[in-house]
């Protein structure tokens, strides 16, 4: 390939100083026929490009790997041959050359077979209100004082390009759930359409093209906000481009350097902290005169309404066992425990555990996501003490039973006494008859009064409950009383002598 300085010298002197096109040949050392080219092209960049390859030792043998070449695309990939298996294959055929050449021609061959246009896309426009993009990214965070890998919800407005983040320990149904209700809540209503990736916890089935089985609660979800759901084609993350730059972007804006909180909910609200600061500087795209959150200012007024939020669980059957426990993930929560060794429905959502039994809730916990832990409630276990008074003093779910100071003064008075725990049981079990007020005064005065006794307290209880108000009831006027009794000891007297007998 000439350079352009050569270029600019063989026109010069032809064109200015009028030379012939053998004095140029003999003062640059370039040869006649490439000084021709050069004039005859009339460019000013010429680049030398071979006509035909020369194949001097695939030639004879090119009919055949272009058979076997053809033939190995109506295979599946895993049965396909790779360029190796062809050369060794093209060896016993008697060809002498290197694997290099074939590895060349067999790529250039599939190049022309299969132009690709990966590297071309089709620019997306979006309405005001129309459209919002969905994905999921892993990142690492400090988590009261633990480094660990967290799952985060990203949610872009295809329009005004704002961002909503949330950051999970799991990328499990109820996130997504949890996500989209927070993201609505906070964008302060809902699009028309949402283009999600082909997500496990949203998607059954793949079908050729664009069609889609979603799964049933996903599409409960959608229903619920009047969300048209799109899927993307496989190996098509264009499609959702913006939230796919949006978790790069994110990833150093917000979590780069790694971020530090307490507990997930005060990440969560350092991360929205972070992003409004970066979208409140940040120029829009499109709208080089407006920053991202002054467009979805905006936006945000076209917004669909918001209806109330939609109810965010999983929902599975249960079997309580007899220590009244029920099994989610890998950790147990305490129920009612009347309704030991039954079938229930636990609810599963992304911060709490609810079970239901007879269309009531018997145990609600806050969501462990660590393994093998128990949580109790000691009341679901109180009605039992009634029968079995010794669980109070090394009952695992009494352990952390928290009462007030009164009541924790004659718990203790109790158990040193004999029959103490079936006393202290009755006082228990007051409480949420009565409520924990009146069995803590109950209990003040009688450490008072210094009488440490249950059935004490259940009086001192029965004697503060306000007094049930007396009905006059109307008699008929034949038992009205007509004449007032008057006492008369005499007459006590004569039936002592028998005076009446």
């Amino acid at each position: 390939m000439l350079l352009m300085e050569s270029i600019r010298k063989i026109r010069l002197k032809y064109y200015r100083k009028g030379e012939s096109i053998r004095e140029i040949a003999r003062d640059t050392g370039i040869s006649r026929n490439t000084v021709r080219k050069v004039l005859r092209n009339d460019e000013t960049n010429h680049k030398y490009q071979r006509e035909a390859i020369h194949k001097p030792k695939i030639g004879a043998f090119e009919h055949i790997l272009k058979e076997w070449l053809l033939a190995e695309e109506k295979l599946s990939k895993k049965e396909r041959s790779n360029a190796v298996n062809i050369f060794e294959r093209l060896q016993h055929e008697g060809y002498t050359g290197a694997y290099d050449s074939i590895q060349r021609y067999i790529k250039e061959f599939k190049r022309d077979l299969h132009p690709s246009l990966s590297n071309a896309f089709i620019p997306l426009s979006f309405a005001a209100g129309e459209a919002y993009q969905f994905d999921w990214s892993d990142e690492k965070v400090e988590l009261g004082g633990i480094i660990q890998s967290i799952k985060v919800a990203h949610f872009r407005l295809s329009y005004s390009r704002k961002s909503f983040i949330a950051a999970y320990l799991r990328e499990s149904q109820e996130m997504l759930f949890d996500a989209h209700i927070k993201a609505f809540e906070y964008f302060g209503g809902v699009l028309l359409r949402g283009i999600y990736d082909n997500l496990k916890t949203a998607i059954d089935f793949v079908f050729v093209g664009k069609e889609r089985q979603f799964n049933r609660r996903f599409l409960e979800l959608m229903s619920h906000y009047l969300i048209e759901p799109t899927a993307c084609s496989p190996a098509s993350g264009w499609e959702k481009g913006q939230v796919e730059k949006q978790v790069q972007n994110m990833r150093q804006g917000v979590f780069v350097p790694r971020l530090k909180a307490d507990s997930l909910e005060s990440l969560n609200a350092i991360i929205i902290q972070k992003v409004e600061e970066i979208e409140t500087r940040r120029k829009h795209p499109e709208f080089g005169d407006k920053t991202i959150a002054e467009v979805f200012t905006e936006e945000r007024t076209i917004l669909q309404p918001l209806p109330i939020p939609f109810r965010g669980y999983i929902e599975r059957e249960s079997k309580v066992s007899s220590t009244c426990l029920v099994q989610v993930d890998r950790n147990r929560y305490s129920v009612e425990c009347h309704y030991a060794n039954c079938v229930v429905s636990v609810r599963i959502y992304a911060d709490k555990i609810i079970v239901i039994a007879e269309s009531k809730v018997i145990g609600e916990h806050r969501r462990l996501f660590s393994r093998d832990k128990v949580a109790y409630n000691p009341w679901h276990y109180v009605p039992l003490l009634e029968r079995k008074p010794g669980g109070l003093r090394n009952g695992a779910p009494f352990r952390e039973l928290a009462l007030p100071q009164s009541i924790e003064q004659m718990r203790h008075k109790l158990l040193k006494k004999r029959g103490g725990d079936k006393d202290f049981v009755k006082i228990l079990q007051a409480i949420p008859l009565h409520g924990i007020d009146a069995v803590l005064t109950a209990c003040e005065l009688a450490l008072a009064d210094e009488i440490i006794q249950g059935d004490y307290v259940l009086n001192v209880i029965g004697r503060l409950r306000p007094g049930i108000l007396e009905v006059a009831i109307p008699l008929p006027v034949y038992f009205e009383l007509r004449e007032e009794p008057w006492s008369d000891c005499g007459r006590y007297n004569g039936l002592l002598g028998g005076q009446y007998a």
